[in-house]
């Protein structure tokens, strides 16, 4: 293990030479002495040769420790039993970082010439979590270990049975097959008291450590060191004027899936000037509505875009043909083929032989160059073939940047490895390409099947936005106190009111911790990256379907075999987070900025059906009832009172928190919620 007083307290000792070397030998090897006697012990070092000399020595060591804990935290994740190797490998990651990054620190880089040099020291010189004490450190964590350990094996059991549901794939298909009221409640209320509600006490001990190494590295508190991930003074600003450019599009769209809804559940469970139940969607967290499009369809009798019942009906389509047809999109672009690491390696599936594993589809480097994996639970479908693109976006990523020294093996910001993948999945299902694929029989060009496609489209990209929002809004003001550890629940629902125009079906407490209910937070993974790609892979289909001499809408693009559009595409990627976000993007679209007219470009014809659709329905935009909940709940948490107008871009009137303005109705802590 390398121990972070290596160069410290062995120079500052007032010890014969030799008997330092000879310390140095028990303790650390040649490599870390050789770097010891580089750096000298307390002055600053303005010498750019020698810090070049030092980045190189530790590119080569953090390969060799981030393979192994990188490795380790395979071994759990696809086993959960194999916790004590994964947080043992932490520890020596965390040691590597503190070592290199203390001696960072020691480098004046006023002078120096490289930006490269001065960027990986700048990001070497924020240690994370590896600031903290070494008990502290092992306690943090134990707490992500163990939270990812109770989120990743709860079960929601029937009443007076034996079998149990796991969420994937048992609660996932609940949720986005049943049209069953009562049924939805079960799996939505049940998944919520066995995985969420566990994780309370942990995740407030869990804020604090986060909180102290935040402050240890320089930043006010863990949501202002995410923050700085994206380089951007302004970036909450920017986000908010995003959203307010959305916002007008997302509420068309909510009007219209509840008047649907209202239809299919009646006006005891849907009210058309209230919230939505939050379990009504389609999805465990409401943050996508595509399995409800049966509900919505606008056009019945018009081409439907899903390529489910192909995939399952015919032979051939199975979980490797699918990633075979991603790798084969990213093939005809020129990108780069997956290495046989990849197929040999990889978890596609979910395993048969009792193994607990971590379901929850992600995309693994293993830093040594030719290693790249996914994990996932892939089901046979199309909602698992856009997630197997954007997995596979992620590698082509990886490895398109693994020549990039080790600190610069990142998207140039967490928003631009999400939103690769997805790029590949607006043109994979496109009708003309799903024909080509042989998953869709025709492809209709007309009005109704435009509308009906763009529909499917916004069930995934336009409902997303306010739930991609929030999530780091309610984390955020966790960390820096606005919201206290007593209101956990209360101002999660007050966020989802706001932003969702959601209410929950049965009655939440402080017992409860919803957030926790979503994977993201027990991981402990920023969560405003998908808002940030959600918008600009719109900006990158754009420039990418430009690049290919598509002509004509630009939902219709397919960049399919353009090699002038993966050339564009592939450039940006090799330079990873060696340039700063704006410059790249810069690279791809021509402007330094996050911008939402891409977006609104697609799916203008959308918005314009919505808005007349909506007008000749007369159906109010927002939730001005927002106090009212569905048959069979006597009183649930009333969140943040916002007031909108019904005026086809609404102002919005934020009034003062509705717990000050009226008593809350609390479920009593020792009774039993409502099932």
């Amino acid at each position: 293990m390398i121990l972070p007083s290596i160069c410290y307290g062995l120079f500052i000792a007032k010890l014969e030479e030799n008997m330092i070397v000879m310390l140095m030998m028990m303790w650390a090897g040649p490599k870390i002495i050789a770097l010891c006697m580089l750096i000298p012990p307390s002055d600053t070092i303005s010498d750019e040769a020698q810090a070049k000399k030092f980045l190189l020595e530790y590119n080569s060591t953090a390969e060799v420790v981030w393979n192994a804990y990188t490795e380790a935290s395979w071994t759990y994740n696809t086993d959960i039993t194999e916790q004590n190797q994964q947080l043992q490998k932490n520890l020596e990651m965390a040691n590597h970082t503190q070592t290199y990054g203390h001696m960072a620190r020691k480098f004046n880089t006023t002078e120096f010439q490289e930006a490269s040099v001065k960027r990986i020291l700048r990001k070497l010189s924020d240690l994370e979590r590896a600031a903290l004490p070494q008990d502290q450190l092992e306690r943090y964590n134990q707490l992500l270990a163990g939270m990812e350990t109770k989120y990743s094996v709860a079960k929601v059991c029937r009443p007076e049975s034996t079998t149990c549901h796991p969420l994937d794939p048992d609660l996932n298909k609940i949720l986005a097959e049943s049209r069953d009221y009562k049924e939805l409640l079960f799996a939505w209320q049940g998944w919520r008291n066995e995985s969420g509600r566990a994780l309370r006490t942990d995740y407030k001990e869990y804020v604090q450590l986060a909180n102290e190494a935040a402050r240890l590295n320089g930043h006010p508190d863990n949501g202002a060191f995410w923050r700085s991930l994206y380089e951007t003074p302004t970036f909450e600003q920017d986000l908010e004027k995003l959203w307010k450019q959305l916002e007008p599009l997302y509420l068309n769209l909510h009007a219209y899936v509840r008047r649907a809804l209202h239809k299919s559940y009646g006006e005891q469970y849907v009210n058309l000037r209230g919230p939505i139940p939050a379990h009504l969607l389609g999805n465990m967290w409401a943050q996508t509505w595509s399995a409800i499009m049966d509900l919505v369809i606008p056009y019945p009798n018009a081409t439907k875009v899903d390529a489910t019942p192909a995939m399952i009906a015919k032979v051939g389509w199975d979980v490797k043909r699918m990633f075979n047809e991603s790798d084969n999109f990213f093939k005809s672009l020129g990108l780069i083929p997956m290495p046989s690491e990849f197929w040999d390696k990889s978890m596609l599936e979910k395993p048969t032989d009792g193994r607990e594993v971590v379901c929850h589809a992600s995309a693994w480097d293993f830093y040594n160059r030719k290693d790249f994996r996914i994990k996932q639970c892939t089901v046979v479908n199309m909602e698992d073939l856009i997630t197997v693109h954007h997995e596979m976006g992620h590698v082509q990523y990886f490895l398109q940047y693994k020549d990039q020294p080790i600190s610069f093996r990142e998207g140039a910001n967490p928003g631009f490895h999400e939103a690769i993948g997805d790029v590949m999945a607006l043109s994979v299902s496109t009708p003309k390409h799903l024909q080509s694929i042989g998953l869709l029989d025709k492809v209709e060009d007309n009005h109704d099947s435009t509308i009906n496609y763009l529909m499917s489209v916004a069930l995934d990209k336009i409902a997303f936005l306010p739930f991609g929002y929030l999530m780091d809004q309610f984390r955020w003001k966790v960390f820096d106190g606005r919201i206290s550890d007593q209101d956990y629940n209360k101002e999660w629902w007050n966020l989802r009111m706001k932003y969702q125009g959601l209410c929950p079906p049965v009655r939440r407490t402080e017992e409860d911790f919803d957030p926790g209910a979503k994977f993201h937070v027990p991981a402990n993974v920023p969560y405003v990256r998908y808002f940030v790609s959600f918008v600009i892979q719109f900006q990158f289909h754009k420039a990418l379907c430009e690049a290919a001499g598509h002509t004509g809408p630009l939902h219709t693009c397919d960049i399919y075999q353009s090699k002038a559009a993966g050339k564009l595409l592939g450039d940006i990627m090799k330079l990873g987070f060696s340039r700063p976000w704006p410059e790249v993007m810069s690279n791809i679209t021509g402007q330094p900025y996050m911008s939402a007219e891409a977006l609104i470009e697609y799916f203008q014809p959308l918005i314009d059906w919505l808005r007349a659709t909506n007008d000749l329905n007369k159906d109010v935009l927002g939730w001005p009832e927002y106090d009212w909940t569905p048959s069979g709940t006597s009183g649930h948490l009333h969140p943040h009172l916002v007031i909108h107008s019904s005026s086809l871009f609404p102002h919005f009137v934020t009034l003062q928190p509705y717990s000050k303005m009226y008593k809350i109705h609390y479920f009593p802590q020792n009774s039993t919620p409502h099932n």
